[in-house]
């Protein structure tokens, strides 16, 4: 069965008070996400990865060590990162669930703390990539980032809450300003329910 491009959980000008623009959604979902799912979708069909979910084609092909990874890998990681993404947002303002805000104090020192440390994580991805809140296998949780499609399945992690720091994510509002964007991300767009829901 052929992957299909998800509809955002909202409307494309949603966010924009929260400064996430109209055209940056009309380009990045409705171009870059789907040009993904298209190319998934050519070079699995008649392979092993056909019909295969999504999670398997990703961790059966990440190449671990591998300077650059394989095209059925790219697009599937960035199939799967966009799909959370657009999930990891939210129109309004969330409030941060108790649990997890104990669960960050804990890992971090506090919820500030972590703020900078995910948007240094952020700024210090060299080029593309992403930047994670993620849970170990021993429960505790980090920040890591990763270069290009590369996700936290790859490392037998659960990614709580992501950020796309490749420059179509935030170009067209933010310019090169990278720290601002991240900034804005963590203050003004993240669903902290759907971050806690995923612990």
């Amino acid at each position: 069965m052929a992957f299909t491009l998800p509809d955002l959980p909202y409307a494309h000008d949603a966010l924009a008070e929260g400064g996430m623009s109209r055209e940056t959604l009309e380009y990045h979902h409705d171009k870059h996400h789907k040009a993904y799912v298209d190319k998934l979708n050519e070079l699995t069909a008649g392979t092993e990865w056909d019909g295969k979910p999504l999670e398997d084609i990703v961790k059966g092909t990440y190449q671990k060590g591998a300077v650059a990874q394989n095209g059925i890998f790219n697009n599937a990681s960035q199939h799967w990162n966009h799909a959370q993404f657009w999930e990891m947002m939210a129109p309004k303002p969330v409030s941060m669930p108790s649990e997890l805000e104990k669960a960050i104090t804990e890992s971090f020192g506090s919820v500030d703390d972590f703020k900078k440390k995910f948007t240094e994580g952020g700024v210090g991805q060299f080029g593309s990539g992403w930047v994670w809140l993620v849970k170990g296998g021993d429960g505790g949780l980090d920040v890591t980032k990763t270069e290009n499609g590369v996700n936290p399945l790859c490392h037998g992690q659960t990614a709580l809450l992501g950020c796309d720091v490749w420059e179509h994510s935030y170009y067209i509002d933010f310019r090169n300003a990278r720290p601002k964007y991240l900034e804005n991300f963590l203050n003004n767009l993240v669903n902290w329910e759907n971050v806690a829901s995923r612990m």
